[in-house]
């Protein structure tokens, strides 16, 4: 988890719009095993180690369905602390047969995808340790390869899941953007994260200190693809994690250089994407 903390720049918590809030509660209480911080009529902030805000849940009054085919949420990846803690999820998955969107390889982490009961993506991944990590320069390798899943269901030893573990963070999160050349610019000129892999120019995973990425961002809804309703299912928020006022201050002078206003610390990206720029 140390590319999770002081001075490295990361993403720390997700704002979700939802439909229906009690159908999502059940879903992150009752299936993942989050906890209840905080409750308003209309939004709940949800934790697993009692303190430390990861999802935030909100049912706007005029809520529309997820629209399809635009900007915005691809998936927010939560990060577990060991190999044992995915398999004791997978196996509980399989156990109450949630349907899942697949489970890969990628070399530096394993991964399983699914999505909430509002189509909201979802990662649950663990990294393999970073000292295995394949550099070319200062490109990581990573690819999507076969899990070997009897390997990984073994390190249950038989144990059950009985919630995600207080240890759990947020690893990082994937966005569809409309234009890649615009998102480097705010992502990378702007807020100073660096390019770690490429796809083609289809997709940027991007990070800070040395990580395999905090962001990744792609077109793969289309290129100039528009943004969605701000009140319509998805990605309200994100929140970045900046080392300190100096670091955080530093980037948003940059992004107004660029042209990109911060209000209050809160910035738009190119595709609508709103972030929440804050310090340890």
């Amino acid at each position: 988890m140390k590319f999770h903390q002081q001075p490295i720049t990361f993403v720390s918590h997700v704002h979700l719009i939802v439909e229906k809030l009690e159908r999502s509660l059940s879903f992150y209480q009752g299936v993942l095993g989050f906890q209840l911080l905080d409750r308003t009529e209309t939004s709940v902030s949800l934790t697993l180690n009692g303190k430390d805000v990861l999802v935030t849940l909100e049912q706007p009054a005029d809520v529309l369905p997820k629209e399809p085919r635009r900007s915005g949420l691809y998936h927010y990846a939560i990060l577990l602390p060991d190999r044992k803690e995915l398999a004791k999820v997978i196996q509980h998955f399989i156990d109450i047969r949630y349907p899942l969107q697949g489970i890969s390889d990628h070399l530096v982490s394993e991964a399983l995808y699914l999505a909430d009961p509002d189509g909201n993506g979802m990662e649950i991944y663990v990294d393999r340790p970073s000292d295995s990590w394949e550099w070319i320069g200062e490109q990581v390798s990573m690819s999507t390869e076969q899990v070997d899943l009897r390997s990984l269901l073994s390190e249950t030893n038989g144990e059950k899941f009985t919630g995600l573990p207080s240890e759990t963070i947020m690893g990082h999160i994937h966005l569809h953007v409309s234009d890649l050349a615009k998102a480097a610019e705010f992502y990378i000129h702007g807020l100073g994260f660096k390019v770690v892999y490429q796809i083609s120019n289809q997709a940027l995973f991007i990070s800070s200190g040395g990580y395999h990425h905090h962001i990744g961002l792609n077109i793969w809804n289309g290129k100039g693809v528009q943004a969605p309703s701000r009140n319509s299912v998805g990605l309200k928020y994100f929140t970045i994690v900046f080392a300190d006022e100096i670091t955080r201050d530093a980037a948003t002078r940059n992004l107004e250089r660029l042209g990109y206003p911060v209000n209050e610390y809160t910035a738009v990206d190119p595709s609508g994407n709103h972030i929440v720029l804050t310090v340890n």
